[in-house]
């Protein structure tokens, strides 16, 4: 199997020496080969010319597959081979970008599917934004919540702004460390395109403190408070 040749490739990259600092730095909550950054990039590189890439139809079932396996760089390995197979995504991939999302969810994978994999999904298909955000917000899991918060990162002027600023007043309240930051990092990241909106947004709109404290990050400077 695919996953089955990725796990022996890194797993013969691993350093032990790294997996720990790596493994505490993630709070001990998942196992690690030790591949740093730079080195999984160029392995990724090395085995995708060796072997290619799976099919488009044995995606889903790799993605199982290496999100089965303890050591973290198999969900980050993901990643690179779905950036190359994004092109080709249909309507029915939400099932395993949603899977992603919860399983083995922290922010190091959750953060990159939300932008990365969910933002390109739902630009790609804008007619589930509305039923798919729904869903996720009405979730009440954590990781789908903060996904539906962040996937408009890097729209720019794509940017739903009404839809943003809907999904921050239903989960603003929410007590969850992710969430709040989450809700200042999309503003703060739309504060690049539309400083102005964004300055009225958080002065009309009661926020938490740590929302309110990252949304204006980059626009504090330039304005003055009400």
């Amino acid at each position: 199997m695919y996953a089955e040749k990725l796990w022996q490739y890194l797993n013969n990259k691993a350093n032990k020496e790294d997996a720990e600092p790596m493994k505490k730095y993630m709070r001990d909550q998942f196992e690690f080969f030790g591949i740093r950054s730079p080195i999984l990039k160029q392995s990724m590189k090395e085995f995708l010319k060796e072997n290619g890439l799976p099919s488009k139809e044995e995606l889903s079932s790799f993605i199982n597959e290496a999100w089965s396996r303890p050591e973290r760089e198999m969900q980050y390995a993901t990643f690179t081979i779905v950036d190359k197979l994004k092109k080709q995504m249909t309507k029915e991939d939400i099932e395993w970008i949603e899977y992603t999302i919860v399983n083995k969810s922290w922010w190091d994978t959750v953060d990159y599917i939300a932008k990365q994999i969910a933002g390109y999904y739902l630009m790609k298909f804008p007619e589930e934004i509305e039923h798919v955000t729904e869903r996720w917000i009405q979730s009440k899991n954590i990781w789908l919540m903060r996904s539906a918060i962040l996937f408009q990162l890097g729209y720019k002027d794509k940017t739903d702004k009404e839809l943003l600023a809907q999904i921050i007043k239903d989960t603003k309240y929410d007590q969850d460390f992710f969430i709040r930051k989450g809700i200042g990092w999309a503003l703060r990241e739309y504060a690049y395109t539309d400083p102005d909106w964004v300055w009225e947004f958080v002065h009309s709109e009661e926020l938490s403190p740590l929302s309110y404290k990252e949304a204006i990050k980059n626009i504090k400077k330039t304005k003055q408070p009400h």
